[in-house]
């Protein structure tokens, strides 16, 4: 297996740490591990028909001109000089997974959703639980992400606001 992948995943794993919004495919009433385990399996379609294919490039060269000086014994100059534009890498295949990833989901009948996170006021009210199933709506839910990487969606609450800010 590409080890690309197992990167990526645990890179929007450590962002989906950082506390902002959290993008999930969604089909209502689906089991949470049901939609990992069709995620999984569209990532593993998505790497083998678009694998990792890195390009190295090189930003174009920085030229700085000398500069000029004068004063009472006359004006000298001193040289210009170029400068590395840098090296990198671009996965020109990204893209491609990305649309392999989110076709495959569509045929399963996911859709993506983003939930933002919620506030710390309804997080503090809510039992601590792992969402283990999909609601069946999603409108105006947040998010609150656990610890141990389980996360658990909160219905809309009464007077409140999803987001933290």
């Amino acid at each position: 297996m590409n080890r690309t992948l197992p990167l990526a995943l645990a890179a929007s794993a450590l962002l989906a740490a950082c506390g902002g919004p959290m993008t999930i495919f969604y089909r209502p009433d689906a089991p949470v591990s049901r939609m990992q385990s069709d995620t999984l399996d569209c990532e593993v379609k998505a790497v083998n028909q678009a694998p990792v294919a890195n390009q190295i490039r090189q930003n174009p060269p920085i030229y700085f001109p000398g500069n000029r000086y004068c004063n009472a014994n006359g004006c000298y100059s001193t040289p210009g000089y170029w400068m590395d534009g840098g090296i990198y890498s671009v996965d020109v295949n990204a893209s491609l997974r990305r649309r392999i990833v989110y076709a495959c989901m569509a045929n399963k009948g996911y859709a993506p959703q983003t939930l933002p996170r919620c506030s710390q006021q309804i997080a503090s009210r809510v039992p601590r639980q792992q969402t283990l199933r999909l609601p069946p709506r999603i409108d105006g839910a947040c998010v609150v992400r656990h610890d141990d990487g389980s996360w658990q969606i909160v219905p809309p609450q009464p007077g409140t606001t999803a987001s933290s800010g």
